[in-house]
């Protein structure tokens, strides 16, 4: 028979008290349900631990060679136990997003003010990356949730991806400069030089494709970098870039001008690993996100809430 951490509670509550009856009204519970309890972790141990008298009651050598043991043993218990409170009752633990750099730029930082305004005591690790890198860290178990651009073949079967917002691309130039078209027709990429993202960048490859698609490869004034290096390109003055709408908020000395029917579009999607459990930050984070976005979250023109997020009931989550 194995010693249960209840009986050690009546074990040392009876060594304290040095008193059955003390000991049990301390415990909440009958004395003869005290007395039972210590009896059967003596026959467990095969050794009487309390020596009884007349009005005394004393450990016997047995007893002391318990005490300071069940004394450790009961506050490793709770110091466990309030350990896992705490992850439960999220006022500790860490949860690791990732997202894309326009992302990172627009969308997360108000999502995370919102988080450790509710969740101060959780650490938050965030992953800037290109989709493909971000899907590869969930798959690596390295990130608990991802907010990734869907790609039009789909994820990998291990990962779940919900749709959450649907955005237009815009095209960037410098506000102070003559107004291109509006809306801008795509065409019209054929003839102004670009400012382009890195290879391997999911912008990259939405404008290129759309370009092939209507016949021509756009020329190039700066290639390389990524979000906040294209935006201060166009700034300078180097040419102009294709961006999604958000990006663009908080960023006065840029112009954002829709481009022409049907436009360019992306679809933003919340990953995580299918089987996996999030931890309860992880799914804490979610919530707010979703929160965010359900409840408008000051989303500028040009992106629209999809109907998974709108309707979902993402509290129970």
């Amino acid at each position: 028979m194995r010693v249960q951490l209840q009986q050690l509670r009546y074990f040392l509550a009876v060594a304290e008290t040095r008193h059955f009856t003390h000991a049990a009204d301390n415990l909440g519970v009958s004395q003869p349900t005290l007395s039972k309890q210590i009896h059967t972790l003596e026959v467990s141990l095969g050794a009487a631990l309390f020596e009884r008298t007349r009005g005394a009651v004393t450990l016997t050598a047995v007893g002391h060679t318990l005490l300071p043991l069940a004394r450790r043993m009961v506050a490793d218990a709770e110091q466990a136990e309030q350990a896992v409170q705490d992850v439960v009752g999220l006022r500790r633990g860490a949860v690791r997003l990732g997202a894309t750099p326009s992302l990172c730029s627009s969308l997360v930082p108000a999502v995370l003010r919102t988080y450790r305004a509710e969740h101060p005591g959780i650490s938050l690790h965030v992953t800037e990356g290109s989709s493909s890198d971000l899907i590869g860290g969930l798959l690596a178990r390295s990130l608990d949730l991802a907010l990734i651009v869907q790609p039009e073949r789909g994820v990998d079967p291990a990962l779940h991806a919900a749709p959450i917002l649907r955005e237009s691309l815009v095209v960037a130039s410098v506000a102070d400069a003559p107004a291109p078209p509006t809306p801008m027709p795509l065409a019209e990429l054929e003839h102004t030089p670009l400012v382009m993202f890195r290879p391997g960048y999911d912008l990259r490859d939405v404008t290129l494709e759309a370009c092939r698609h209507r016949g021509f490869t756009p020329r190039f004034a700066v290639e390389g970098g990524e979000m906040d290096a294209v935006l201060a390109f166009v700034e300078a003055g180097l040419g102009i870039a294709v961006v999604p709408s958000m990006v663009l908020v908080n960023r006065p000395r840029l112009r954002a001008t829709p481009l022409a029917p049907p436009g360019m579009r992306r679809t933003i999607a919340l990953a995580h690993r299918e089987q996996a459990v999030l931890p309860h930050a992880a799914q804490a984070l979610r919530s707010v996100l979703l929160d965010h976005i359900g409840g408008g979250g000051a989303l500028p023109l040009g992106v629209r809430i999809l109907p998974s997020v709108a309707d979902s009931d993402h509290r129970s989550a």
